[in-house]
């Protein structure tokens, strides 16, 4: 229940203790993202926002919004911001999970490429998954070392299917600013429910966040058969990481949407009003937050934990011998680019998430 504390409202002590935790967290993994992403900018900042640090700068960004929200959201209801219950709440609610999906809609996104991309190579050349997947790689860094100049938004080589993911992004960024405005009218003498127009949005959200799930398991599964045909100890290395967000991926967003469909979790921030089971609603708040959205953005951290080899001077001169020695040689041509692009790949698989 609701305690009354010197004549304003706060929470129970043990949600207290879990918001006070969840923040820690959140504020944990934020600083290790920023700190990586300092880390891994002063390693190749020749090569611009490279796809190692957009994932960081999103976690990071996600998690350090939960980690005001939590903060605010304790204060708030002790010192009993009327705005914190109806759009300034729901804001701070809202605004880290979009970066959250969209940096999984972003690594979903690249799976697809690789995906794709296999099956363009199979129905043109004749497709063999180990060269398809070398390929790919090769391209990618070719992409992003003819862009190198510094750490600048225009240096990013952006997709087809990135871009789809930047507009879905805006998409769910502005109806949840038409969402707040109305929420922001239902303040005052408006028959509109701000609790309800809060409800209708986190349940699309919850929706999305589904699909995505189950999005990221059937293409990790795809791209974890192509990728069992290749022999090789760094590819089993990237199969475990592919198999490891798949399944972290499908197990955190259906807990987390189970939650956010069947209960008012999401809309904490609304509650200091209202009566609340302290130990049930603790026991939501760790399974939507920690579990929904802590463990899979430090599984990604995880992931892209090694530092991206260092970019050396001499790359145009060994393209340079290299493309000699092809034409000097036809017949050795196919070993060559096998070779080349397999070093590419042990170098460039460092930061990447698969």
């Amino acid at each position: 229940m609701l305690e009354v504390r010197e004549g304003k409202r706060c929470y129970p002590d043990s949600v207290v203790g879990v918001n006070v935790g969840l923040a820690f967290v959140d504020c944990v993994i934020a600083f290790l993202a920023f700190y990586q992403l300092i880390r891994i900018h002063s390693r190749n900042s020749q090569l611009g926002w490279t796809r190692q640090k957009v994932f960081h700068l999103m976690i990071g960004s996600s998690n350090l919004g939960y980690f005001l929200y939590f903060v605010l959201t304790l204060v708030a209801a002790c010192k009993g911001w009327s705005c914190w219950s109806h759009s300034c709440g729901f804001i701070a609610m809202a605004f880290p999970k979009i970066l959250f999906v969209a940096a999984f809609l972003l690594l979903l996104s690249f799976w697809v490429d690789l995906c794709h991309h296999s099956h363009d190579d199979d129905e043109e050349e004749g497709w063999s998954p180990q060269e398809a997947l070398l390929e790919k790689v090769n391209r990618t860094d070719s992409k992003s070392y003819s862009c190198r100049r510094c750490c600048t938004f225009r240096s990013i080589s952006v997709g087809s299917r990135q871009k789809i993911v930047i507009l879905v992004s805006i998409l769910v960024f502005g109806i949840m600013m038409a969402s707040s405005m109305l929420m922001w009218i239902g303040m005052g003498k408006s028959p509109l429910d701000s609790a309800v127009v809060a409800q209708v949005y986190v349940d699309f959200i919850a929706v999305v966040v589904l699909i995505l799930g189950g999005a990221l398991a059937c293409y990790g599964l795809v791209l974890f058969l192509k990728m069992r045909k290749v022999r090789s100890e760094q590819v089993s290395s990237e199969m475990r990481k592919v198999a490891g967000l798949a399944i972290v991926s499908v197990v955190s967003f259906t807990s987390s949407a189970l939650v956010a469909i069947t209960t008012n979790i999401p809309l904490f921030y609304h509650w200091h009003e209202q009566q609340i089971n302290g130990v049930y609603t603790s026991l939501l708040l760790v399974v939507y937050y920690f579990i929904g959205t802590s463990v899979p953005s430090a599984f990604v951290l995880f992931v892209m934990r090694e530092l991206p080899p260092p970019v050396v001077k001499s790359n145009r001169q060994e393209e340079s011998r290299t493309i000699t020695f092809m034409n000097d040689v036809p017949v050795a041509t196919h070993p060559q680019r096998w070779t080349a692009a397999t070093s590419v790949q042990n170098q460039v698989s460092r930061a990447s998430p698969i």
